[in-house]
């Protein structure tokens, strides 16, 4: 659901070490303040400057997005497939569980397209002086400087799209940052036939896979570690460069995910529930509060699925059988708030850094947020490898994510409670015309 933080109570953890998300606010904030003083007092310009950036900071970025792509195929593959195969009920709990599953496409979708709206509407990222965004990228990245080589080449029509979805060579797909996605519908596809193949094989296979992503979870937890240095380096550059430009951009983009998950929290949640699930969207809010509160102070979807699931019982009077399955799935597969932030973010990055998007470009965005929203890593600033992972298949330079890790904890913060509330909302429209029945453990089995 969101990128846990589990100590979220204070500023240390319980060892006396200061917890992540303040070492990353440090770095981003040292690495702005120093790029401010040079920009201003020095100038990029200045030759000393010019070797700081090209043998050392540069070249640390670059090492850690380097980290970060390597784990994106292992990990997304095992995370669509786990993520999938976890609704290994929906066989037996037959309609609750396909619904379930259609909702959660359904809001995610929703919600992604509202991000591209805002977006494309407020232009968070636009204005920004092309000559320089082109000499970070020329300076920066060669990586980027080929992925949007990569990106060029390839046909971008619609119907190019929508076939090249289907891989005819998936090991091809994986070693292409523009053919993600089709590796991703092979993910999805291989999830789904875990879902219909019951077989002691394949409850072994499962159990290799899950390993796999307990695997890449803990190496992006390594990885991931670096990223106040990383943050560092990147703020730091892109200071040199842009001077205060930066921070106005950043605020806007700050402004715009922000509003755009307000409008889908209280517009499009209150529509899905009136319409859909027939339930009153006033008395599911002031049953919810407890929930979204926790979310936001915790930001962890894990820490507040015991409210989640007592308040369904509670304040909304839902059927256990339907609240225990989709709340709990739901902790894993439903996250619209991500999928909104990440499609915000990759158009916010083109738009700054100059990168024309065409309508499918957008549309393969929006695909992609919807399945990373089953994908995303419940670790810190799990989300990051779907995003530099989008960056990657539209040609945007994919250094830019330094200013989404500076200004990320407030925001997983309020995508959370987007995240959290999802959940229930999606509870309360399956159990419309759901009676109760026995009750069931956290994996949907009858224990009574």
């Amino acid at each position: 659901m969101s990128e846990p933080n589990t100590h979220a109570g204070g500023h240390r953890q319980k060892d006396g070490r200061m917890q992540l998300h303040w070492k990353i606010a440090i770095g981003f904030v040292v690495g702005l303040f120093l790029g401010l003083i040079v920009h201003y007092g020095v100038g990029p310009e200045a030759q000393w400057v010019q070797l700081l950036t090209k043998y050392a900071t540069q070249p640390f970025s670059t090492v850690f997005l380097n980290l970060i792509f390597m784990m994106i195929v292992p990990l997304l593959f095992s995370a669509l497939v786990v993520g999938v195969s976890e609704m290994g009920d929906i066989g037996s709990l037959g309609r609750i569980g396909w619904r379930t599953l259609l909702y959660t496409v359904l809001l995610s979708g929703a919600a992604v397209v509202l991000g591209l709206v805002m977006v494309n509407l407020f232009q968070p990222g636009a204005g920004v002086d092309k000559a320089l965004a082109q000499q970070l990228l020329n300076e920066g990245a060669e990586r980027a400087q080929a992925i949007v080589q990569d990106s060029s080449k390839s046909d971008s029509s619609g119907l190019h799209m929508l076939l090249s979805i289907v891989p005819s060579n998936v090991i091809g797909a994986a070693s292409d940052n523009a053919s993600i996605l089709a590796l991703m519908f092979f993910a999805l596809m291989f999830g789904i036939g875990m879902v219909l193949t019951n077989s002691p094989a394949v409850q072994t296979l499962k159990r290799g896979i899950e390993g796999l992503f307990e695997i890449s979870m803990t190496l992006i937890g390594l990885i991931i570690r670096l990223a106040p240095y990383a943050v560092f380096c990147f703020m730091f550059n892109l200071a040199v460069l842009f001077g205060w430009d930066l921070m106005l951009r950043l605020g806007a983009y700050v402004l715009v995910v922000f509003f755009a998950l307000v409008i889908h929290l209280v517009v499009t949640y209150s529509l899905a529930l009136k319409f859909i699930g027939g339930y009153s969207p006033i008395r599911f809010f002031k049953g919810v509060q407890e929930a979204m509160l926790v979310a936001f102070s915790t930001a962890s979807s894990n820490a507040t699925l015991p409210v989640s699931l007592r308040l369904a019982d509670e304040a909304l009077g839902l059927p256990r059988k339907v609240s225990r399955f989709v709340l709990t799935v739901g902790a894993t597969a439903n996250q619209n708030g991500t999928a909104l932030f990440e499609g915000v973010t990759v158009l916010f990055l083109a738009q700054f850094f100059g990168v024309e998007l065409s309508i499918w470009q957008q549309v393969m965005v929006m695909l992609v947020c919807i399945l990373g929203g089953i994908g995303t890593a419940g670790v810190p600033s799990g989300s990051l490898p779907v995003v530099a992972l989008i960056c990657g298949m539209v040609g945007v330079p994919p250094e830019g994510i330094g200013l989404v890790l500076g200004v990320n904890h407030f925001l997983d913060m309020s995508r959370t409670v987007v995240n959290v509330t999802g959940d229930l909302g999606i509870a309360a429209m399956v159990s419309k015309g759901e009676v109760d029945g026995p009750s069931l453990d956290d994996r949907g089995n009858s224990i009574g």
